[in-house]
């Protein structure tokens, strides 16, 4: 057996997000096809076929942008028998939509987003993610500035070694397969061969490549489920996951999403040589800012 990490990226721009992020949701392949299934049965819940008709993709910063909980304020809660067909209407005749719908759609995408979280923690899913603090920290190099480099840069490496600790820990040792969305033809390439010389060429990628398959997988997002659910992760952590090193406010309607996404942590504990003989917590995000 194995487990899948998918990724996606979060604030890559560094203009509209507080915080640059690299999240991964790990699932183990036995329980996949189920939980996108579920996923999917969610997602007609809520918005009936309009996004899969329309090969549309569901994307965390339109969901879950500030307007999406203004409009969800503006009525109390709406029945579940009615939102399907208010938050259809509203996406399939948006100019002709009323403020019932309007709102029927805000609700609809808030509840979506919890109930597919819900899922993730019922099949075990474990979070993991780099959080680069750019206001604190010289700007990471861009994947097409480091051609010929033999490192990666300090958030694929985190979270490539949250990822291990978490394979390491299992009671039997399963084998990881890093899955990302697919990005321009040449950085791809460029991802894929740092990632090989990081896991061939390196110590501590040696160690690592005996529970993570060196080669990554590069996928289409509107077609693959899991990097949604890492989408989601992205962008709930950069607006609303904080720990006291993170100075910039977070968006506190994010909260009881960000509080699903804790739960899903992974917690390992390590002795780091050189520098101390107890072991210490290493929590599956980490936050860099040096």
């Amino acid at each position: 057996m194995a487990y899948f990490l998918f990724v996606d990226e979060s604030g890559q721009d560094r203009k509209s997000t507080p915080y640059e992020v690299l999240a991964g949701v790990a699932v183990q392949d036995v329980a996949l096809w189920d939980l996108i299934q579920d996923v999917h049965t969610v997602e007609e819940k809520y918005f009936g076929s309009y996004y899969r008709d329309r090969q549309r993709e569901l994307k965390a910063k339109t969901l879950l942008k500030t307007k999406t909980f203004r409009l969800a304020a503006q009525l109390p809660s709406i029945d579940q028998g009615a939102i399907q067909r208010l938050a259809q209407a509203c996406l399939t005749d948006g100019p002709n939509a009323r403020k019932l719908h309007l709102t029927a759609l805000a609700q609809a995408k808030i509840r979506y987003c919890e109930e597919v979280f819900r899922i993730c923690t019922r099949y075990d899913c474990n979070v993991f993610a780099s959080v680069i603090d750019y206001q604190a920290i010289a700007a990471q190099p861009q994947l097409s500035d480091f051609v010929g480099l033999d490192y990666l840069r300090k958030d694929y490496s985190f979270l490539f070694e949250r990822f291990y600790y978490y394979l390491e820990d299992l009671p039997k040792k399963e084998m990881g397969a890093v899955v990302f969305d697919e990005l321009e033809r040449s950085k791809s390439h460029i991802l894929h061969e740092q990632m090989r010389r990081y896991f061939i060429d390196t110590r501590k990628g040696r160690e690592r490549s005996t529970l993570i398959i060196p080669e990554p997988l590069f996928v289409h997002s509107d077609l693959t489920t899991g990097i949604h659910l890492a989408d989601l992760v992205a962008y709930c952590i950069a607006w609303g996951f904080r720990i006291p090193s993170m100075q910039i406010p977070k968006r506190e309607e994010l909260a009881g999403l960000v509080d699903l996404i804790c739960s899903m942590r992974y917690r390992a504990t390590r002795i780091i040589p050189d520098i101390q003989d107890t072991p210490s917590e290493i929590w599956s995000i980490a936050v860099i800012n040096s």
